[in-house]
């Protein structure tokens, strides 16, 4: 399950959004029905996680922690605590409850951006969070990308 791209939408007057049709299509092709909305914890944004993507998080979030040290407890207890379960409706919307948009300083005009296996849903006027520039970007995927190995070299 993948999700790529960048689209911007707007929420109604009750705080409703349209999922992006081409979201929807990958969510339907994978079979989910449902989706877990949470703020990020790095950015202000908040981030819809399929079911199932959701519940691998967890397990791996799960397994990293003990269940007997109570710092990694309130790790725990943070991350799950506050999500939201939510379903589209017929016509492929879902409610952002009003302390989500709080959360995210989100108004009516968004952005949905593809994250792989999870979409991020931004403040449509706030889009420098989101991105680096062009030359910070260039230079960071070359740092990642750029020291390929003898066994990327030959296609192996």
């Amino acid at each position: 399950m993948r999700f790529i791209g960048n689209i911007e939408a707007k929420t109604d007057s009750k705080g409703r959004a349209f999922l992006p049709a081409v979201f929807r299509k990958v969510l339907q092709a994978s079979g989910e029905e449902r989706l877990v909305l949470r703020k990020d914890i790095f950015q202000p944004c908040l981030v819809l996680y399929p079911e199932s993507v959701w519940n691998r998080q967890l397990d791996t979030l799960r397994s990293r922690l003990s269940r007997w040290n109570s710092k990694q407890q309130q790790v725990f207890r943070q991350f799950v605590s506050d999500v939201e379960i939510l379903t589209l409706d017929g016509n492929g919307r879902f409610l952002i409850p009003r302390r989500y948009q709080k959360m995210a300083a989100i108004t009516q005009a968004i952005k949905f951006v593809g994250m792989d296996d999870t979409i991020e849903i931004w403040r449509n006027d706030e889009p420098e969070k989101a991105f680096m520039d062009a030359e910070d970007f260039s230079k960071a995927i070359e740092e990642v990308m750029g020291n390929v190995n003898e066994e990327d070299k030959t296609g192996a």
